[in-house]
């Protein structure tokens, strides 16, 4: 004999459960739904650098300390100065364009955060190596120490992967990495020598974290940057060294005209499109990147900063599908 009231029973248990799955599990992708719309997407850096940026120390933390940018002269090497001026900093500004950057420096001084002397304007095409060491001459010479070198110099490039002359490939690495490391090895003797906590910061990219299609080049030199300064942070631990890699997506440069592309010497004939943080944007977080002594940093607005977890944490899910991104 069925007993009725007890399969009833049991369909209404089995019912009441299967509902409350239904209504918890929509509950749960409502508030991942709403993490992603209210939280993720309109952060413009990782969370760790966000965090730091609310309750960690200010860029003001750097005041008094002394800073040299390369690739000082335009796009976010100039606004890092301006922001770092800003906080009290003493500056040494390195491009090629020395027009340029006494520009750069009147803008510093008009922060009010520095003096004259606090600033001080260091020609260098990092390209000629031999420069290298009388520009840091320079820089001790001015200030009698140095704690951060921000490396910041180098180009970017367009151009369709199998089109690419090995000659940009060689130019590109000659400007965007081997200046870089050759500089950065006679800083790195000095830091070591003196026994002092120095502090190297890379401009790297979010190309330096996974592969920007029509970009072989320059994505193969930011992974490249990565490969040594993280060599350097394992070799010398304990040593004193900070590194911090910092890689922004798209920024406002206005450089666009500068940019490598398939051929040695053709210019890029086109300009960015799509959405771009501001230079000074990217210069805050940079900037409190380097008071915080942070080892890696991106900046990049939505959806670049989205595609950059996704690369870290599901490679395989970026792998497969992110030239349809």
């Amino acid at each position: 004999m069925v007993d009725w009231f007890l399969v009833a029973c049991v369909l209404g248990g089995a019912m009441s459960f299967v509902g409350l799955c239904f209504l918890g599990t929509c509950v749960c992708v409502l508030l991942f739904l709403a993490l992603i719309r209210f939280v993720i997407v309109p952060l413009d850096c990782d969370a760790v650098l966000k965090f730091h940026e609310l309750f960690g120390k200010q860029p003001e933390s750097l005041k008094g300390k002394v800073v040299w940018i390369t690739g000082a002269s335009s796009g976010i090497g100039a606004a890092l100065a301006v922001r770092l001026a800003r906080a009290g900093a003493r500056l040494a500004l390195s491009a090629r364009s020395v027009e340029k950057l006494i520009s750069v420096k009147q803008h510093c001084l008009g922060t009010g955060g520095v003096t004259e002397e606090q600033v001080v304007v260091v020609p260098l095409d990092l390209v000629q190596y031999d420069q290298h060491q009388a520009a840091f001459n320079t820089v001790l010479h001015h200030f009698g120490e140095l704690d951060v070198l921000v490396n910041n110099a180098g180009r970017s490039q367009r151009g369709c992967w199998e089109e690419i002359h090995l000659d940009v490939d060689k130019e590109l690495f000659e400007v965007d990495v081997f200046s870089t490391i050759a500089l950065s090895r006679l800083v790195c003797k000095y830091f070591l020598e003196q026994g002092r906590c120095g502090h190297f910061a890379i401009t790297s990219s979010v190309a330096g974290k996974f592969g920007v299609p029509m970009s072989g080049s320059y994505t193969a030199a930011k992974h490249a940057l990565h490969g040594y300064f993280e060599c350097l942070r394992t070799e010398k631990l304990g040593r004193g060294l900070t590194i911090s890699m910092v890689c922004p997506g798209p920024v406002v440069s206005g450089l666009d005209e500068a940019w490598f592309t398939e051929q040695q010497g053709k210019k890029l004939n086109e300009k960015r499109t799509g959405k771009m943080m501001s230079a000074e944007r990217c210069a805050e977080l940079f900037a409190v990147t380097l008071a915080n002594h942070l080892p890696e940093t991106w900046i990049a607005l939505q959806p670049v900063l989205l595609i950059m977890y996704i690369s870290q944490y599901m490679p395989g899910l970026s792998k497969r599908y992110g030239g349809m991104v």
